[in-house]
This record gives C-alpha cells, sequence and structure tokens, in this order.
C-alpha cells in the first residue's frame, strides 16, 4: 500500500492546538472505525471534553482491570453523566482476580507486573483495537523517554491502525489549565499527590505532588517499570509501508 494519506496531514497538524487536532481528526476520518481510549486520567478527562464539544458519537474504551481505586469509578461515572451522547465501553478482562491468583499465583502484581499488565491491560486492549482504523489517545512527549518522539499522527505497527494523539505538544500544567478553565471532571486522587493513577496495588502518591505535576514516580514504585506496555509494543512509524 502506498504511503498513507495521514503522513502529509501530520506535517500540517504537528504545530497545531489540540482542539484543531481534535476538530481536523473527526473531520478526516468521519465514517472511519474511530474510538478515543482512556484509563480516566486528567489527560484522558480533557481529550473527551474537547470531542464531547463536536456532538459526535465516539466510542470511548476504557480498561477496567478490577484492581481500580473506588475514585476512579466514582469519575467514571461523573464522566458518563457528564457527556451522555458519547459511548463509554468497558473492555477490560473478564478474568477475576481470584482466577487471576488460581492461575498464576497470589500478587502477581508484585512478583512480575509486566505479566500482570499484560493479562490485564495489554491484551484487552489489543482486543479492544481490532477492527479500529483510527486511535485517538491523551498521550504527551512530556509524559518520560519513551514517549519523547510521539508524533500527533502516526502509524502504529503494533495495532495496525493510525494514532492520534491530539495533546502530544502538551504538558500536564497545560492540561490542568484546560480542566479549570471548562470544569472537566478529574480525578480526586490528584488532590491528593498522585500525578499518574492507575491500579491500586502499584499506584502510590508522591509527597508534595499537585495537580499541575507530572510524573510517573509514583508507579509500580520499588522498579524500574514506568509503562505498563499499551504504548511501548513496537516502534510506530509515520508512513505505513506497502
Amino acid at each position: 500500500m502506498a504511503t498513507h494519506t495521514a503522513a502529509a496531514a501530520a506535517v500540517a497538524e504537528e504545530e497545531s492546538s489540540p482542539q484543531a487536532i481534535v476538530a481536523w481528526a473527526l473531520r478526516r476520518f468521519a465514517g472511519r472505525n474511530l474510538v478515543l481510549t482512556t484509563s480516566f486520567g486528567m489527560e484522558g478527562c480533557a481529550l473527551i471534553d474537547m470531542i464531547a464539544r463536536h456532538g459526535v458519537e465516539v466510542p470511548v474504551i476504557y480498561l477496567d482491570t478490577m484492581f481500580l481505586f473506588p475514585e476512579t469509578y466514582a469519575l467514571r461515572d461523573r464522566m458518563v453523566a457528564r457527556y451522555p451522547h458519547l459511548r463509554f465501553e468497558n473492555r477490560g478482562t473478564n478474568l477475576t482476580p481470584e482466577a487471576q491468583a488460581e492461575h498464576f499465583g497470589p500478587e502477581l502484581w508484585r512478583r512480575d507486573p509486566d505479566r500482570c499488565c499484560a493479562v490485564r491491560k495489554v491484551e484487552p486492549m489489543r482486543q479492544a483495537l481490532v477492527g479500529v482504523d483510527v486511535w485517538i489517545t491523551g498521550l504527551m512527549r512530556s509524559q518520560g523517554s519513551h514517549r519523547a518522539t510521539l508524533r500527533v499522527v502516526e502509524w502504529d505497527g503494533a495495532y495496525e491502525l493510525i494514532k492520534v494523539s491530539p495533546l502530544a505538544g502538551w504538558d500536564r500544567r497545560r492540561v490542568w489549565d484546560y480542566v479549570r478553565a471548562h470544569d472537566v471532571p478529574y480525578n480526586e486522587l490528584h488532590e491528593r499527590g498522585y500525578p499518574t493513577v492507575g491500579c491500586t496495588h502499584c499506584t502510590r502518591p508522591v509527597p508534595g505532588s499537585a495537580p499541575g505535576d507530572y510524573t510517573r514516580t509514583g508507579r509500580w514504585a520499588g522498579t524500574d517499570k514506568t509503562e505498563c506496555g499499551l504504548h511501548v509494543l513496537a516502534g510506530p512509524s509515520l508512513v505505513r509501508k506497502a
């Protein structure tokens, strides 16, 4: 297949505002199988709000790992109520914590966090994205070295789809400004020192952290792990090869 037309569009969109990129993506890929994914972090909530303003029914996919904080479930319910025309879909694993312990042994998240993430996040996401043409994410380059080369529009060879990251050029401070300006719901744990919020077993508060700060220090504390694996399966390329 020839170079994907998204490659040319990416050059023009790279310096656009997230709101403009969202508008472009919804227009450019209208009629395609387009989804937004979120873990209900602050970035995802801001992006949901940007998309909702266009009045388009976009599926919002999330993965209930069955280990989420009560505050995260409460936020999910607030988002569903706030944006009724968006379609929130839980595509998390059906493997219960009890079944996981029986199959893999107790406290897999402690003994082998990569395996735990693979079971409860990576494989469910792979299945959720089967047949999807365009994947909108809340990733930012400022979130760490694994994301530093992120492009606004790129071909993700791991999932065989176009990935659009409207917030690529932003940082947490700009997201926080947007959230406050538009009264977007966000996880109250950000007010309690949690820069990012994942599963209960693997997320810790970071002393001195405020909602406008971002670090992954509190994730998988005590290990060198900083990513669950959803976005580091393979190096994405802007150009789709033949």
